[in-house]
């Protein structure tokens, strides 16, 4: 069996808790510190889930931390990985991993340099639905995916974050915010992305948040909102991608793969479960092929109802390829061609041209039933 891996997290914000929480579901990785420019944040997150808290300079020159997960700012993403990558550790970061093609080869060279991993979120698309769906393209049952859809739009997030300020900044925006879930998750589906088109507006110079403790504050917008892009694959297929927060409310699915013999249904790439459908023609199958995954049984009760939550699989699968010499599914190389097409369909927004990707990427490999099972760490038995 695999040792444990000791992770520290710079970042105490609101996203640390659900990695705080649900890395003890895996194998191989055990969060044992904290670190945060607010040392009183720190101190808080650590106090709630037993762990060491640091300061940022601390938890870098830790002898007993492997990993560092970077749950900072998109901005600030890449010069705290910078600075984890320098101090000898590996490093996973939270998406965008960083803001620009440039910055993700200079991580490559310094990771390379060092002898050290960089993996990044998301890792939803490891969910069951989302294998499930790779499962079924690859065995060819819907045919060769030749075209496509996928929609990511709503009203913004200045309803419910306490801070939204970043959201509406460079940086933020609904295709590097959002947008890292839907097409990494096409990637891992289809393969790399060859070109892309797109048109993009800011219908609202501010925005107004509603959510406490700040309610009536003004947010200046300083990144586009609303942007529609074409993603032209090396395979071949073409997709669709609609991205927006100047939405109320729509009907478009998630994301839907024509294939040459059928459609695709996929589930949301935001979540590690859902609802699976396909089409073989014209008919929609009633009941869809047995994937029994362990990262798609619903394990959280959220207002939805009970939901599949795996989030740290990715940083898990890091952790055991490191000490298995394999390649890990959440990597750079993938990691920098998903912000690749990002920028470029931001750019390609901005002058109205198609824009060539500078980079490509393997698909990650395909996670089975039984891989996926052995990452979860044994339930501890009830006491009696």
């Amino acid at each position: 069996m695999a040792k444990s891996m000791n992770v520290g997290i710079i970042g105490c914000g609101n996203i640390s808790a659900a990695y705080m929480e649900l890395s003890s579901l895996f194998k191989g990785i055990k969060v044992v510190a904290c670190a945060d420019m607010s040392m009183a944040a720190a101190e808080a997150r650590a106090k709630q889930f037993g762990l060491r808290a640091e300061t940022v300079d601390g938890l870098l020159k830790a002898d007993d931390i492997d990993i560092i997960v970077n749950l900072t700012i998109p901005a600030a993403h890449y010069e705290v990985s910078k600075q984890i990558i320098d101090a000898g550790k590996h490093v996973y970061s939270e998406k965008p991993f960083v803001l620009s093609v440039k910055e993700g080869k200079d991580l490559m060279r310094r990771a390379a340099k060092k002898g050290v991993r960089v993996g990044s979120a998301p890792d939803t698309f490891l969910g069951g639905a989302h294998q499930h769906a790779r499962h079924l393209i690859d065995s060819g049952a819907v045919g060769k995916i030749t075209g496509g859809t996928c929609h990511v739009m709503s009203h913004g997030m200045e309803d419910w974050h306490p801070n939204p300020d970043f959201f509406f900044k460079p940086g933020g925006g609904p295709v590097l915010d959002i947008g890292p879930y839907y097409v990494t998750n096409l990637v891992q589906l289809l393969g790399p992305v060859k070109k892309v088109m797109a048109m993009s507006s800011t219908p609202s110079s501010h925005r107004t948040i509603t959510s406490k403790p700040r309610a009536g504050e003004k947010i200046k917008v300083e990144t586009p909102t609303t942007i529609h892009s074409l993603l032209e694959f090396e395979s071949g297929a073409i997709i669709t991608m609609g991205t927006s927060w100047d939405v109320w409310h729509h009907g478009h699915g998630n994301m839907e793969l024509y294939g040459e013999d059928g459609t695709l249904y996929v589930p949301d790439p935001n979540f590690f479960g859902g609802e699976l459908q396909m089409s073989k023609g014209k008919k929609l199958k009633a009941k869809m092929p047995s994937f029994a995954h362990a990262l798609g049984v619903p394990n959280q009760k959220h207002n939805q109802g009970m939901m599949a939550n795996y989030r740290t699989a990715g940083l898990a699968d890091m952790a055991l390829a490191i000490q298995e010499d394999r390649p890990h599914r959440c990597s750079l190389e993938m990691s920098l061609h998903v912000v690749d097409v990002m920028v470029s369909v931001l750019k390609a927004g901005e002058t109205g041209r198609a824009v060539n990707l500078s980079t490509t990427c393997e698909q990650p490999a395909f996670l089975d039933k039984k891989e996926a099972r052995s990452m979860l760490a044994p339930k501890p038995r009830a006491k009696k």
